[in-house]
């Protein structure tokens, strides 16, 4: 205010001129002339700071608009800001839609939305080198979402099959238990409507895999061997290399199951409508460029056969059908491979050194060491 006093005093001596007194204090002279119009009009009074906020607020939203938005949260109670605006220029897309931070506020304003926790950071993002999902079907991920009680007092089970490129919800089935015929039944299902995935990713729960059985493969898995997909473990007690399967869980729990439905019916009527919504209208950010996952999904160009051909190893030295107890015989000595494998042929191949490599489809076993006739388990996909 000095320096402003200063400059005015200045200006009223008419033996300088304004532009070498404006010069003098560091100003242009636009500013210069804006300071005495002010004084002019307002006296000393008119010299103080101003605000410099718009007189029009930028983030100003018309009544309609806001009216529209606050019903699309009010129809969609989980949508944050950002998909609700995604969603709004997606299916109304003649009207210009705010930005998602003045929706946000909107929101809070109108107290439907609560403050979001910090995401954490650091190892929990960490990439885990699996295979990477560069198009649909080449990685599926299939889960069992945690049990919880029906209305009616019976579990509900529900089995979950995403791709996870586009994220397109396969199945959402509401199953009384993890009994693999009934998880089979679901899996046969979805090959037959979308074709064969290269890789399906699960954990290490039952029935996807078998603890202590050889590359703790279960039934499921050497089923998908045989239809040539590679089943994918995450490593024991890490859900996080699983994680966008696990965060859709979240997501699936929040709109279908608080509270849950009476029975197993009512419950999967619940899923199919979420599935619909999910695939078809919900925005998903990410690769998909805030669009729903039926705008990037398509069927696997590989089709589900419901007769297999037969096993053909070229090359092998031996042929060998695993017994009901799971083994197989050579030179008089028994091979324990797998019970899940009985009534299945594997082939012999010759390996590295004094050894043999033990293969079932596209799945190395492991090497029978002839000096010592020992079974070593080495699995691996060789493809």
């Amino acid at each position: 205010m000095t320096e402003r006093l200063a400059f005015v005093q200045a200006c009223l001596d008419r033996r300088t001129r304004i532009v070498d007194v404006c010069a003098r204090f560091g100003i242009s002279e636009k500013t210069g002339h804006k300071l005495l119009r002010r004084f002019r009009l307002e006296g000393v009074a008119g010299l103080d700071d101003r605000s410099h906020a718009p007189r029009q607020p930028v983030f100003a939203v018309a009544p309609a608009i806001a009216a529209r938005i606050v019903a699309l949260r009010r129809q969609h109670p989980l949508y944050g800001a950002a998909k609700l605006r995604d969603w709004l220029c997606q299916h109304e897309p003649m009207l210009r839609w705010p930005a998602a931070s003045t929706i946000g506020e909107l929101l809070k304003r109108e107290g439907l939305i609560r403050a979001r926790r910090r995401a954490r950071s650091g190892a929990a993002r960490a990439l885990t080198g699996r295979t990477a999902a560069t198009a649909p079907n080449a990685v599926w991920t299939a889960d069992f979402k945690g049990q919880f009680h029906l209305g009616s007092g019976p579990l509900c089970y529900p089995l979950t099959l995403l791709d996870l490129h586009s994220h397109f919800l396969l199945r959402c089935t509401a199953l009384p238990s993890v009994a693999v015929r009934s998880t089979r039944q679901q899996f046969t299902a979805a090959f037959r409507e979308y074709g064969l995935p290269a890789v399906l990713r699960t954990d290490n729960g039952v029935p996807f895999a078998q603890p202590n059985a050889l590359g703790r493969l279960g039934a499921l898995a050497y089923w998908w061997i045989r239809l040539g997909i590679r089943p994918e473990h995450i490593r024991p007690a890490t859900p996080a290399e699983n994680g966008a399967h696990e965060r859709f869980h979240k997501t699936l729990k929040a709109h279908t199951v608080r509270p849950p439905a009476p029975s197993l019916v009512a419950q999967q009527r619940r899923f199919e409508r979420f599935r619909a919504e999910y695939n078809t209208e919900r925005p998903h950010a990410g690769r998909l460029d805030h669009r729903p996952p039926a705008t990037t999904y398509v069927a696997s160009r590989r089709p589900y056969l419901e007769r297999l051909p037969p096993l053909i190893y070229d090359g092998a030295t031996a042929v060998r059908r695993v017994d009901p107890g799971g083994a197989i015989k050579l030179h008089a000595t028994a091979i324990f491979l797998s019970s899940n494998l009985a009534g299945e042929f594997v082939g012999l191949f010759d390996g590295p050194g004094d050894t043999l490599r033990l293969q079932y489809a596209a799945l190395a076993l492991g090497d029978f060491e002839l000096h010592t006739r020992r079974f070593v388990p080495h699995v691996r996909w060789t493809g």
